[in-house]
C-alpha cells in the first residue's frame, strides 16, 4: 500500500485513506519534503488504525453485495424481474402524485450508487443491488430520483419535496448507509 503526496493549493498539511488501503497527503505548495515526511511519521498509528477501519469495510461492503448472485444469466434475469416488480409500482404511484414522468427507467448493477437520475433527458436508472434494502428504503431511493425531475440539486427545495413526499427520508437514509 502506497502513500501519495500531492503539493497543491492549501494551507496545512492532511491525509486521507482511499478504498484501496493507499495514503493520499496533501501538502501546501514549497512545504519541505523532510517537514511531509515527519508528519507521515508522527502518524503512523493513526495511518494503522485507519487502514485496517478501511479494509474491514471493504470487507463488509463485499459481504453485503455478496448476498445477491449474480453470477449467471438466470440469476440476474431473476434480479431484474424481481426489481421491476418491487420498483414500477412506486414510480407510477409517486410519479403520478408528483406530476412528473421520467422518459425512460433502466436498471443496473451499480454499488456506488443506488439511483441515478439525469436530468436533461429525465431518465432514471436503478441499482439491482436496491433489492438488498427494506422495501421502505427502496421506496425512498424512488421518490430521491423522481424529485430530481423537478429540482436537479439537493438544495433547499429537494430537501421539502422530499419532505413533503417520504417524510421518512432521512431515517430511510440513515438505515441505508448503515447497511452497506
Amino acid at each position: 500500500m502506497a502513500i501519495q503526496v500531492t503539493y497543491r493549493r492549501t494551507r496545512r498539511l492532511s491525509m486521507r485513506i482511499v478504498k484501496n488501503g493507499d495514503v493520499h497527503v496533501s501538502a501546501p505548495f514549497g512545504m519541505p519534503k523532510a517537514e511531509v515526511e515527519r508528519f507521515i511519521e508522527e502518524h503512523r498509528d493513526w495511518i494503522a488504525d485507519a487502514r485496517k477501519r478501511s479494509s474491514e469495510n471493504q470487507k463488509r461492503r463485499i459481504a453485503f453485495y455478496n448476498q445477491l448472485s449474480l453470477q449467471t444469466k438466470a440469476q440476474s434475469d431473476e434480479a431484474l424481474r424481481r426489481l421491476k416488480i418491487l420498483i414500477e409500482p412506486m414510480v407510477e404511484r409517486y410519479a403520478k402524485e408528483m406530476g412528473v414522468r421520467p422518459s425512460v427507467i433502466c436498471y443496473k448493477a451499480m454499488i456506488s450508487r443506488w439511483g441515478v437520475c439525469n436530468v436533461k433527458d429525465k431518465s432514471i436508472s436503478f441499482s439491482i443491488y436496491l433489492l438488498l434494502l427494506p422495501e421502505w428504503c427502496v421506496e425512498h431511493v424512488v421518490v430521491h430520483e423522481l424529485c430530481h425531475l423537478l429540482e436537479p440539486s439537493h438544495n433547499a427545495r429537494f430537501h421539502a419535496l422530499m419532505d413533503r413526499y417520504f417524510p421518512r427520508w432521512r431515517e430511510a437514509r440513515k438505515k441505508t448507509r448503515n447497511l452497506n
